[in-house]
């Protein structure tokens, strides 16, 4: 939440902005961390007289912290000091919000605050994972070589994650069209059609009285349906934010044919991935999974990886915890397995990140072969029955006249 603020500094200069915080017993906190007087504070909306942000114009995007923390490695690397990395940055970049959040995060390390801290005060840019990415390297004294592999890994995260959302936005679009042109040829079409073989008293075939029934309902009742969609559609996104309407979709998300193979190899990535990269970095295995399970962004795996964490915690090893899960694949437990004897677990689960990569870069590839005739045939049935239900009756009607 943005709270709008005005302090008093240590030379009793006032000064005032804007400090993004979970409360307001928090944002004070934070203000008072960096040596200000607090005269007055309040929610930057009922400041501003606004009913709502539009956030969405000033949003951080995944590509804005991968290129963020690229510069960040890139200044550590030159022996920057950290307070004018961020000072720097924080001038640099063209994302308002993001600059904001950054002026913040050196107020923060100003006041004494280590980088993982202030960095943890803003969730909505820097995920747990993140964070706790930052605090290794504080602690092991390799940040440039962290902030590196932050780097990479987002930079693959927001490659693959794009290419999987962009296969299926091309079919979406397809339906979309071909549902608004049904729709405008049953309201706008077919009512006219249909008068003419009514008028005729022709037997009307049985799928041509369909299309019309249906054409009819539309008229009558579309102002209604098109309501009804969109509170359906509404109350299933407000839904999807509680926990029961989360595992939900997310099942259904794994259970689709295909797709969801696709969203599994995908989530298999992310969580070789994520795991390697924070054991790479010196975090510790318990905690790795942990936050692996915080931000692999589906509720079935991150309940398989919360109990993987809770044997492992009881002295279970990874491997033998994941073998008991049928989510988790074999090869990849017996992998794991082999990382584990061997003692190079975060280079096996590297090897086997790539692996779910190129797998979903295929999956991918093979599923947008599929989809372009598949449309092409369902988009050309439809229309042609659409269209044989009125053409049929008309043909009949002229052979008749004739």
């Amino acid at each position: 939440m943005l709270f709008a603020y005005r302090a008093l500094d240590t030379d009793g200069h006032e000064r005032q902005g804007s400090i993004e915080a979970l409360s307001m017993d928090s944002a004070v906190s934070t203000l008072q961390r960096r040596s200000l007087i607090v005269s007055s504070i309040e929610p930057f909306a009922k400041k501003t007289g606004l009913g709502m942000e539009l956030s969405f114009l000033k949003k951080v995007s995944n590509k804005d912290v991968v290129i963020l923390s690229r510069q960040i490695a890139t200044l550590f690397e030159a022996q920057v000091s950290a307070l004018r990395v961020f000072r720097l940055l924080a001038s640099e970049v063209d994302n308002k919000n993001l600059s904001e959040i950054l002026t913040r995060v050196a107020d923060d390390l100003q006041g004494g605050s280590p980088i993982s801290k202030a960095l943890a005060q803003h969730p909505k840019v820097f995920s747990l994972f993140y964070v706790n990415m930052v605090r290794s390297g504080e602690e092991s004294g390799k940040l440039s070589e962290t902030f590196g592999y932050l780097a990479d890994y987002l930079d693959r995260t927001y490659e693959i994650a794009t290419k999987a959302q962009n296969a299926l936005i091309y079919p979406a679009f397809v339906i979309s069209v071909f549902f608004v042109v049904m729709g405008l040829m049953l309201t706008m079409v077919i009512p006219q059609v249909s008068k003419i073989l009514i008028e005729s008293g022709q037997e009307i075939p049985l799928y041509t009285q369909v299309v019309i029934g249906l054409s009819n309902f539309l008229v009558q009742y579309g102002i209604f349906f098109v309501i009804g969609l969109i509170g359906a559609v509404f109350f299933s996104y407000r839904w999807m934010q509680t926990l029961p309407g989360r595992l939900f979709f997310d099942d259904v998300k794994l259970e689709i044919p295909y797709i969801g193979t696709l969203y599994e190899k995908l989530y298999l990535s992310r969580i070789a991935d994520n795991f390697a990269t924070m054991l790479t970095s010196g975090v510790p295995v318990v905690e790795s999974v942990e936050i692996t399970a915080s931000v692999v962004g589906n509720a079935r795996y991150e309940a398989v990886l919360k109990d993987i964490g809770e044997q492992v915690k009881g002295g279970a090893s990874i491997s033998d915890a994941m073998n008991r899960h049928a989510e988790i694949p074999g090869i990849m437990s017996a992998m794991v397995r082999v990382g584990e004897e061997t003692g190079e677990l975060g280079s096996i689960l590297t090897t086997l990140a790539k692996f779910y990569r190129r797998e979903v870069s295929n999956t991918v590839d093979t599923l947008v072969d599929l989809i372009e005739p598949l449309m092409i045939v369902l988009l050309g049935l439809g229309v042609g029955i659409l269209l044989a239900s009125v053409m049929v009756p008309i043909y009949n009607l002229a052979g008749s006249i004739g």
